[in-house]
């Protein structure tokens, strides 16, 4: 294996980022990129890996889909009782990273993770499928469980308890969002000269510096 994934090698050289050609918003920028990403075919453009740690540092991460982005960052919706949540509420800095292969570029954002209003959730949430929704209820996300008959069962149980009304939003469910300080966009180049443009949040005016990063 080792001389397999030492001989892995792809020369990337589909397009370019200079500094003169990006967004002065890093927000739009992405929004930009995701648009792009999903014009390409690329599946799930809006999936990033959303990284967390404990108050000890132990760090875990996980694939989550974007749901929304605005002014005040990116939002994502999850089960406030899962592993994720719970390192959130010891350490709220958090980092997504979003990676689209066929058009060769990466995306980082860094940030404090937050809980988003209730009923923003509650409007989410109204918006998925049914059986997402049920789903939501039956999942005790992140916890151990006997087998997968038992989550089977769960669904249905709470599918007859939901019969013939709308799913409520469970206590335990919501959105949070990630408030960036930091973004990095990075594009494939030859050579492993890759172009790498970083925004960092001045927190006394509210602007965003922007350098170019060494590869």
């Amino acid at each position: 294996m080792k001389d397999y994934l030492s001989k892995l090698r792809k020369d990337y050289g589909r397009f370019s980022l200079f500094e003169e050609d990006v967004e002065r918003d890093p927000v739009k920028q992405l929004e930009k990129w995701i648009s792009e990403a999903a014009n390409y075919g690329v599946t799930e453009p809006n999936a990033f890996v959303l990284s967390t740690s404990d108050r000890s540092g132990r760090v875990s991460g996980r694939i989550l889909l974007l749901r929304n982005l605005d002014a005040r960052g990116l939002i994502f919706y999850t089960n406030y009782e899962s592993l994720k949540a719970r390192q959130i509420e010891e350490n709220s800095y958090g980092a997504a990273t979003f990676f689209w292969a066929d058009v060769e570029r990466q995306v980082r954002v860094e940030g404090q993770i937050r809980r988003i209003p209730s009923v923003e959730s509650l409007e989410y949430f109204k918006s998925r499928p049914r059986e997402s929704q049920l789903g939501a209820w039956a999942s005790p996300q992140s916890q151990v469980i006997p087998n997968r008959q038992w989550l089977e069962e769960q669904v249905e149980k709470y599918r007859r308890q939901f019969e013939h009304q709308e799913v409520p939003k469970p206590p335990h469910w919501g959105g949070y969002c990630l408030s960036p300080v930091l973004f990095e966009f990075w594009q494939g180049r030859p050579n492993r000269l890759h172009d790498r443009i970083q925004y960092i949040l001045i927190m006394a005016t509210g602007t965003w510096k922007i350098d170019r990063l060494a590869p």
